[in-house]
This record gives structure tokens, C-alpha cells and sequence, in this order.
């Protein structure tokens, strides 16, 4: 009979094996989820403001990316991180939204850079803008604010 490589003493101390099922491992995979409702929320209200209501790309980029900051917020608080370092619920939200608004920063430079340099249609534009902001916001949080 083989061993079973999830219960032999070399599976408790592999480095490979030993990070799943992480606490890390499990915030990184709320925070995807969190995100990618976050996303929807984000993408969404770019959609509607754009294309329906008129309101210029940047703006309307602007304004739906903070939609999706406060949805983000709330789930990572309530659901994604398990320790909280800043006892200040007020203090947190404020180094939680400055690194929002780098990755806003970010956001709007990928989308001008990708829709008015090169071309793309915004909402293309857009994929670019999530994977770097993504990446980001999750490494600046989860150092900063809930270790």
C-alpha cells in the first residue's frame, strides 16, 4: 500500500503541501470572491453610466471604481481577513481607501493609457486595469492593514 501523502510526516513540514487549506490561502480566496463581487459592482456601473447615461469614460470610471472600494471594504472587514491590525475602525478605512486610491490612480491611468493611446474599447481597457489593481490592492491590504 502506498502512503497517503496528505497524512505522512513529509506532508506536514513540505512547504508546498503545508499552505493549503492556509488561513492565507483561504483570505486570498475570499478576497478573489469579494473582488470579483466588487468587479461586478465596478464594471457594471461603468457600463450603465457610459453607455446608457453618457457620462465620460474617466468620470464614470472614477465614480463606479469607488462603488466597487466600498463593497470591497465591507466584505474584506466582515469576511475575507480573519486579524485586523488598526484598532481604529476610522483609521483602517482611511489607509483602506488611500490604498483604494492608489489603485484608483492606477485604474485611470491603465484606462486612459489602453482607450486613448492605443485604442481599445474601455471596456477592454478595463481587463488590463483589474489585474493590476487586483494584485495591488490585495498585497497592500493584507501586509498593511490584516496581517
Amino acid at each position: 500500500m502506498e502512503p497517503d501523502i496528505v497524512t505522512t510526516p513529509e506532508a506536514e513540514t513540505s512547504g508546498t503541501l503545508s499552505t493549503i487549506g492556509s488561513r492565507g490561502l483561504h483570505e486570498f480566496i475570499r478576497y478573489v470572491a469579494a473582488s470579483a463581487i466588487a468587479l461586478l459592482i465596478d464594471t457594471g456601473s461603468l457600463f450603465l453610466m457610459t453607455s446608457i447615461f453618457e457620462v465620460p469614460y474617466l468620470i464614470s470610471g472614477a465614480i463606479a471604481f469607488t462603488l466597487g472600494l466600498a463593497a470591497v471594504y465591507v466584505l474584506s472587514v466582515v469576511w475575507v481577513f480573519e486579524n485586523r491590525v488598526v484598532r481604529s475602525r476610522l483609521a483602517e478605512f482611511a489607509a483602506f481607501a488611500l490604498i483604494g486610491i492608489i489603485g484608483l490612480a492606477m485604474n485611470e491611468a491603465i484606462l486612459w493609457l489602453l482607450t486613448s493611446a492605443f485604442g481599445f474599447y474601455y471596456l477592454v481597457s478595463k481587463i488590463g486595469s483589474v489585474a493590476v489593481v487586483f494584485t495591488w490592492n490585495f498585497f497592500a491590504r493584507k501586509h498593511l492593514l490584516f496581517r
